[in-house]
């Protein structure tokens, strides 16, 4: 268990019983959460985590092999729920984490008994039918320029997902998240996220979910939250408006609002 923490960098707060988890996107940390916790400290316990590469995880325990896969993410996230003892926790995943959390819903329906997705995407490619907001040569370029210079791909692409009109400041928090992972860590983890197809694994979730996606995100268009809605059993969409793929830091009151509308709901039925 000491291990698991310190790997991951776990944080545990709250003053309720009833467990959420939160799961950070690439190229950020736990700390991407701290506009929204608030909301939930009074009534749940939090528990905040890094992945192994970002915040404070232990870098030493990077594995390449291990995460060449979103389901090496997948196998920490249960080790941390298992040496935490969790059980039918509530998982709140942003952007990759959603369908990494969707991963260990699958493999392990014990953990969690409910799944929050805010700006998932199963594919970022587009493919046949299917718009996953790019296309396979914006990929590749997208890939070739992180090769060449890391730290400049970050500091162009932030404004991107951010969205410049949330302000200067969200983007320079974001920036400087992308910046202060190790590079050969943060490539691979990048490729990894936007190369992945997990279509598939879709309709093999076992719990009830909320899709949150944003009117205007550049990342996870409406269009791919609204095919999660379509191929996951029991899937609440919710289309809040704003841009961006960070609402969570961009409008946090917002998304936590959808949040609790849809715990209270699903708490009541």
């Amino acid at each position: 268990m000491t291990d698991v923490l310190k790997r991951n960098n776990i944080n545990v707060f709250g003053e309720g019983t009833k467990v959420l988890l939160f799961a950070h996107g690439f190229g950020c940390d736990q700390n991407a959460w701290k506009y929204m916790v608030n909301f939930f400290t009074k009534e749940y316990k939090l528990i905040l985590f890094d992945y192994v590469g970002a915040g404070k995880s232990d870098l030493a325990t990077y594995d390449s092999r291990k995460y060449s896969s979103l389901d090496g993410y997948a196998n920490d996230i249960t080790e941390i729920c298992d040496a935490l003892e969790l059980r039918n926790a509530i998982f709140i995943g942003h952007s990759v984490s959603c369908i990494i959390g969707a991963l260990v819903s699958i493999k392990r329906p014990d953990v969690f008994e409910k799944l929050v997705f805010i700006g998932p995407s199963p594919c970022y490619i587009s493919k046949g039918d299917y718009k996953g907001g790019f296309d396979q040569e914006t990929i590749d370029a997208l890939m070739e320029v992180m090769e060449e210079d890391y730290i400049s791909w970050a500091r162009s692409i932030a404004p991107n997902i951010m969205d410049s009109q949330n302000g200067k400041e969200l983007t320079s928090e974001l920036a400087d998240g992308f910046c202060s992972i190790d590079p050969e860590i943060a490539k691979q983890f990048a490729r990894v996220t936007f190369l992945s197809d997990n279509r598939q694994d879709l309709p093999l979730i076992p719990v009830n979910s909320l899709t949150i996606q944003c009117s205007d995100d550049m990342i996870a268009p409406v269009s791919v939250g609204q095919y999660i809605h379509k191929n996951v059993p029991n899937n609440t969409l919710k289309i809040i408006d704003a841009k961006g793929h960070c609402p969570h830091m961009s409008h946090p009151k917002d998304t936590a609002h959808a949040i609790r509308n849809f715990l209270e709901k699903e708490l009541s039925s």
